[in-house]
């Protein structure tokens, strides 16, 4: 049986009003000669597969000038969280939370529900891994009992979201989408599917209602948002919560932000009523450090916007075994190698038969290259058995060929080392000049040259 040939309509280019034959004058806008034959929006194709002649609507347009006013932000109370949000919740954002289990995210955001619910906000707390009972039991153990938070315990995402828009709260917390539930998805909770159905379910009923969501992930063995990696493109913001669970800080990190700056960190404290928030996170990684010992170096870093100065331990052993130890926690072990390779090749300094372990002291985990001398200065430390003075700071980048690059945001860097008692910074040369008082600058112009004047060699 032959087929019937496609059907051919007609659309007015001024209005965009579509018709099933030619005529001279458009009945929508009344124009003439504007009516044409639709050619489709698309290559030719199989009818299923191909978006055919069918239009539709005409989409606003502006320009690069338009003048809009930002989105407006509502203050939880918590300084750390509304730095690392870029300045408090945005009305119908999409957030994405990940931790390792156990790290304190439910913890984090029951405080966060509290908080943002006592500012005026209509909150509700949406638990798929742990009954209404628990919640609530954590809450009394936090003094939250109080809150006006609402709670419930569904992993339905079809009730979860009918009673979203029946509640119509300004902000809702899922914890976790990994335990949503889809009913036209045939797989189970937690799977590639599932995940990624729910979060576009969650995130476009966000923008549509103008609630703030966030969603709890869980992480992979490698620290990665459980799931596919597409769920952090549909939201507007992915915040890790990271920490050692021998120490008592917890950083909550912004990797992804599109309201505010990336690489942000607030710091927290876990103690017995819940997490405290660290508002000079600094003072606290130093509290700890006792005397000047071989190994010991101060590093001042860079966290999204703040200076955070943390302490770099180098230990460096004769190795009993065939093949030395690297062992590296809380800093990349590549750029390890790189150092130590730099260290040998221009330096002359070998560490051929020597276990070589780095530590970063707190729980800290620091990603930017200005670390690359403090890293150097404490294996040579260690190595040569000698500290450096203990009111100094150390920062700065190595390259391949031993010479040393400024690092940006020099000036924020030292006075945050002079604000905490430090009176001197040996530094990478040749960048702005930058003086700060009370705290002496001591240039370095190549790794052979800084080498050579504090520890004898090179």
């Amino acid at each position: 049986m032959a087929k019937s040939p496609a059907k051919t309509s007609f659309s007015c280019s001024a209005c965009g009003a579509s018709f099933t034959k030619w005529s001279g004058r458009c009945d929508g806008c009344g124009d003439w000669n504007t009516i044409s034959e639709d050619k489709g929006l698309t290559s030719a194709g199989p009818a299923k597969k191909s978006l055919g002649a069918m239009r539709g609507k005409r989409v606003p347009l502006t320009d690069l000038a338009t003048q809009e006013t930002p989105p407006p932000r509502t203050l939880c109370g918590v300084a750390e969280l509304d730095r690392v949000l870029g300045g408090g919740l945005v009305e119908a954002s999409a957030i994405l939370v990940g931790g390792d289990p156990g790290i304190g995210k439910s913890t984090l955001l029951l405080q966060a529900a509290a908080q943002f619910a006592n500012a005026g906000l209509k909150t509700i707390y949406v638990s798929g891994e742990e009954a209404s009972a628990q919640v609530r039991m954590r809450a009394q153990r936090l003094g939250l009992e109080q809150a006006p938070v609402k709670l419930a315990a569904e992993t339905n995402l079809r009730d979860i979201l009918t009673t979203l828009e029946a509640e119509k709260p300004q902000l809702a917390i899922i914890d976790s989408i990994q335990t949503m539930w889809a009913d036209n998805v045939d797989s189970a909770p937690g799977s590639v599917s599932q995940v990624r159905a729910a979060a576009h379910e969650l995130t476009t009923f966000a923008k549509t209602n103008g609630v703030s969501i966030i969603m709890v992930g869980h992480v992979t063995k490698d620290g990665q948002i459980a799931g596919p990696r597409v769920v952090e493109h549909m939201v507007d913001t992915v915040l890790y919560f990271e920490g050692e669970r021998g120490h008592q800080f917890r950083i909550l990190r912004a990797v992804k932000n599109r309201f505010g700056p990336a690489d942000e960190i607030g710091v927290f404290e876990m103690t017995g009523a819940g997490l405290a928030q660290v508002l000079n996170p600094s003072a606290l990684f130093l509290s700890e450090r006792g005397q000047p010992s071989p190994g010991s170096v101060v590093f001042a870093g860079i966290e999204g916007t703040r200076p955070v100065l943390v302490e770099m331990q180098a230990l460096v052993a004769p190795s009993p075994h065939s093949q030395p130890r690297r062992a590296v926690v809380g800093w990349d072990s590549s750029r390890l190698a790189m150092i130590l390779a730099v260290l040998e090749a221009r330096c002359g300094i070998p560490f051929a038969g020597l276990d070589v372990y780095l530590n970063v002291a707190g729980g800290m985990k620091i990603s930017e290259p200005a670390a690359d001398l403090a890293v150097a200065a404490a294996l040579l430390s260690a190595r040569e058995d000698t500290c450096l003075p203990p009111d100094t700071v150390i920062f700065g980048e190595i390259s391949l060929s031993s010479a040393l690059r400024p690092a940006p945001q020099t000036e924020n860097r030292l006075k945050e080392a002079q604000k905490l008692g430090f009176t001197s910074a040996i530094a990478p040369s040749g960048g702005k000049s930058v003086s700060v008082s009370g705290l002496t600058l001591r240039p370095a112009s190549d790794l052979t040259g800084f080498v050579g004047e504090y520890f004898g060699a090179g």
